[in-house]
């Protein structure tokens, strides 16, 4: 199930995503006025969704089209994304197991490193 561009994630403009390999997708962003912050930043609840969603869906791919529930997510903020900022979010699965799938994930804008992401999905039993 993509979930990049349906329910929650339709409100705050989707994801669109790009199969690298089995376990690499990329996901793109623009970072728009209802995404910003009082400071005009990026808020960290986009960037949050950003890597929830797509290393959620990346978990999905791994565990063969089951569906997968974030156990834990831990985000790290590095710079900021401004208005316009088209960002990549790279999603990469790092082990698999029957019940979890680990993944990280790295936010980069064209200056650079944006947030780090780490997270732990539960697969679901049918």
């Amino acid at each position: 199930m993509d979930e990049t561009n349906s329910g929650y994630s339709k409100h705050v403009g989707g994801l669109k995503i790009k199969k690298i390999d089995d376990k690499n997708f990329e996901y793109y962003a623009e970072v728009k006025e209802m995404h910003l912050n009082t400071a005009g930043m990026a808020h960290g609840g986009f960037l949050t969704f950003i890597a929830d969603t797509g290393m959620g869906n990346g978990a999905h791919r791994a565990a063969d089209g089951k569906q997968c529930v974030t156990i834990s997510l831990e985000m790290k903020f590095i710079s900021a994304a401004k208005l316009g900022d088209k960002l990549v979010a790279k999603v990469k699965i790092q082990k698999k197991t029957r019940t979890l799938v680990f993944l990280t994930c790295e936010i980069v804008n064209s200056s650079g490193i944006v947030a780090v992401t780490s997270g732990v999905w539960k697969i679901l039993k049918a």
